[in-house]
């Protein structure tokens, strides 16, 4: 995109433009009803041009912003919705659920989906991740019945937890890498931050919010599910390899990746190639898909009923209902741009950054100031590490009180998710949540593990400087 002509506004305007913008939004989609898709269009557009980008520009802007989101999202969300589609509608699901419960026992369901979605949320990415859980958490919220809110709330926690506090997840690696902390360190403190933070503030709170939604039914966004006899459900052993399989691809591709920024192999080297080739999410995700269509239904079925049309037809059905999700979190992506490129965000945290706060509480505010202005975690993670660095390097901080540093900001850049967080409106719809459910389940949920994960972080960063 060629540079945006912007004009000049006092910052106080920039802020109280962007309050008034995401209040707009809120009327919009919870008052009038306007779609989210077309709701947040509108408002970026106008939003620009109040910041002072340039009518000749504003629309580039919104469109850089939608295409870049919905390139990095559109691929994980379709290629995750099949699976999860083919995991669910070939009894696959109940596979895994009645196994969950037969070892874990029906009262400490909740639990046992949260445990299982942190071991599958470490490597994957959260929306990924998240879709593929899903018709397991669904499977067991329909088997045990109650409120969909009991099962998927703690997972959500997880998931949250994961995706903010440790790498390889794209914040806390980014913001790490600029500030030139030890990764595996940072990952050591995350998971010592991290796991009590998401027993109280992901598990225990889901739980108590739950509470509130006594009567949430389990959204049907993957289709009604069948109950297939035992003997037409694929193997538990079948089912964890298809689950485990993108898992594996992504930690070789991660693996593989340290070896070569270390300059233990080389680019030309044919396993870092190949790792590039099948080790990224979105490729990972689709051999998965490909060999659960091979394995969880052809196979299965090439002797009992006609496969092609009834598989074509599977497939289309997965994908139909995400359509709506993958405009909506595209059009989130463009409100976040619009956001960003007028500067809101960095004209907040330059007076942050002059008022000489300590190191840790700076690191988390700016981060939390970027994260409320444009919506992106790993914008919010990695701007705010590029600015503490210079402080960092000047301090010369310890190689734990550093890794504390980077889980402190990038607590910061997970909390008070809203409306311009694309994440925000694809786990919302995928759980049939509204707008306000939203803001009452998943951004408590983020901003409780953003302040806890924050304090313990700040913990760490005091007994080992």
């Amino acid at each position: 995109m060629d540079e945006v002509v912007l004009a000049e506004r006092p910052a106080g305007l920039l802020v109280a433009i962007a309050v008034v913008a995401i209040a707009v939004l809120l009327i919009l989609i919870i008052k009038v009803r306007l779609h989210a898709f077309f709701s947040l269009i509108v408002v970026s557009v106008l939003t620009g041009i109040a910041a002072g980008i340039g009518i000749g520009d504003v629309v580039s802007v919104v469109i850089d912003g939608f295409s870049t989101t919905v390139g990095a999202v559109a691929l994980l969300v379709g290629f995750g919705a099949v699976l999860g589609r083919l995991v669910e509608m070939t009894g696959g699901a109940q596979v895994l659920a009645d196994r969950m419960l037969a070892r874990f026992g029906e009262e400490r369901a909740p639990l046992a989906l949260a445990v299982a979605s942190l071991f599958y949320a470490f490597p994957i990415f959260l929306d990924a991740g998240f879709i593929v859980m899903l018709p397991i958490i669904y499977t067991v919220a329909r088997r045990l019945g109650g409120s969909f809110m009991l099962y998927v709330l703690p997972s959500i926690g997880a998931f949250l937890m994961m995706h903010a506090l440790t790498p390889p997840h794209p914040g806390p690696t980014a913001a790490a890498t600029v500030m030139g902390a030890d990764v595996g360190m940072v990952v050591i403190v995350a998971l010592l931050v991290g796991l009590p933070t998401w027993y109280l503030a992901g598990y225990r709170l889901g739980l108590l919010i739950a509470k509130r939604y006594p009567d949430m039914p389990v959204p049907t966004l993957l289709g009604e599910p069948k109950d297939y006899p035992e003997e037409e459900r694929p193997g538990f052993w079948t089912i964890i390899f298809v689950l485990l399989l993108p898992l594996l691809l992504i930690f070789f591709n991660t693996v593989f990746s340290t070896l070569e920024a270390d300059g233990v192999v080389t680019e030309d080297n044919l396993a870092y190639q190949l790792s590039r080739l099948i080790g990224t999410t979105a490729m990972a995700l689709l051999i998965t898909v490909l060999l659960a269509m091979l394995l969880l239904y052809v196979i299965p079925r090439r002797r009992r009923e006609p496969i092609g049309g009834v598989l074509e037809n599977l497939v289309d059905d997965a994908l139909a209902p995400v359509c709506s999700i993958i405009l909506i979190t595209g059009a989130g992506g463009a409100f976040g741009r619009i956001l960003t490129e007028t500067g809101i965000g960095q004209t907040l945290a330059d007076g942050l950054d002059a008022l000489g706060l300590p190191i840790m509480l700076a690191g988390f505010l700016i981060a939390v100031i970027f994260r409320v202005a444009q919506g992106s975690a790993t914008v919010a993670a990695t701007t705010a590490g590029s600015i503490m660095a210079p402080a960092v390097t000047a301090m010369d901080v310890g190689t734990i009180a550093l890794a504390a540093v980077v889980v402190g900001i990038s607590a910061g850049s997970i909390t008070f998710s809203h409306v311009n967080d694309s994440g925000f409106w694809l786990i919302g719809r995928f759980c049939g949540f509204d707008t306000v459910t939203t803001l009452k389940t998943w951004t408590v949920i983020a901003t409780a593990i953003g302040f806890m994960a924050f304090g313990l972080a700040s913990v760490v960063y005091v007994v080992a400087s």
